[in-house]
């Protein structure tokens, strides 16, 4: 469970492909050895495909608070200068919004 640290990034791959990507920040909480409460900001990076990814890129904004439930990935690739890089990501299979921060609800009027 965490909020979105960006807006999702959808893209489609073909011409019945669609993925999003964003990031996701989780907070850790502890006490340290002198009592100090300490939370420190953990980011990860999140991956929809399909019907998920076009959920996410409707309804999905910077802020958005989101439980989800997925698969961890790791894998390489070259950057541009063809040097090696590895990155991990949560490839999601479940989605639940828990905020009320939705990119396409409605304001309800001041009474």
């Amino acid at each position: 469970m965490g909020n979105l640290g960006k807006d999702p990034d959808l893209k489609s791959i073909g011409t019945d492909k669609k993925v999003a990507t964003f990031s996701l920040a989780t907070n850790e909480t502890y006490y340290n050895s002198q009592g100090e409460k300490i939370t420190e900001t953990i980011w990860h990076n999140i991956v929809a495909w399909g019907k998920l990814a076009e959920i996410s890129e409707k309804y999905l904004s910077k802020g958005s608070e989101i439980l989800l439930e997925g698969r961890l990935i790791n894998r390489t690739y070259a950057d541009k200068n063809g040097n090696k890089k590895f990155t991990s990501e949560v490839q999601i299979s479940e989605l639940v919004m828990i905020g009320k921060r939705l990119k396409n609800e409605e304001s309800e009027p001041a009474e």
